[in-house]
């Protein structure tokens, strides 16, 4: 089981970091900060407690709807994915406290997404 957690927790790292590098990120606006705290607020606690299982149905649902180019997800569920998986590096902080740096810094990056890249990316499907 841990090491099933430790891929699972490599590869929500390595995806992430490598899309992120590849996209330029803005400075999220003010109410996209206040939308993207109070998600955070609201399922924090319903994540810590999620399985392996029910946070790679969330990753993969997330990561299917965002290529999907027939889906445009509003803001509200764009940001309720992110920061959802962002808490889950939370738990994982708490499992495996020598990857706390590790979780610490995906969180992060979780949390900078922001939804006007999702919408250029979205438009760069279309072409």
């Amino acid at each position: 089981m841990r090491t099933l957690a430790k891929i699972v927790f490599l590869f929500f790292f390595v995806f992430f970091v490598s899309e992120n590098t590849l996209a330029q990120s803005k400075k999220l606006s003010l109410d996209d900060q206040i939308l993207r705290d109070s998600l955070y607020r609201i399922n924090k606690r319903k994540i810590l407690n999620f399985s392996i299982k029910d946070f790679d149905k969330l990753f993969f649902e997330y990561f299917n709807k965002k290529n999907d180019s027939a889906i445009l997800l509003t803001k509200t569920e764009f940001y309720n994915y992110t920061v959802q998986i962002a808490a889950f590096s939370d738990r994982l902080a708490k499992l495996y406290p020598d990857q706390k740096e590790v979780a610490e810094k995906n969180k992060e990056n979780w949390l900078s997404e922001n939804y006007e890249d999702y919408l250029e990316y979205k438009a760069s499907q279309k072409k």
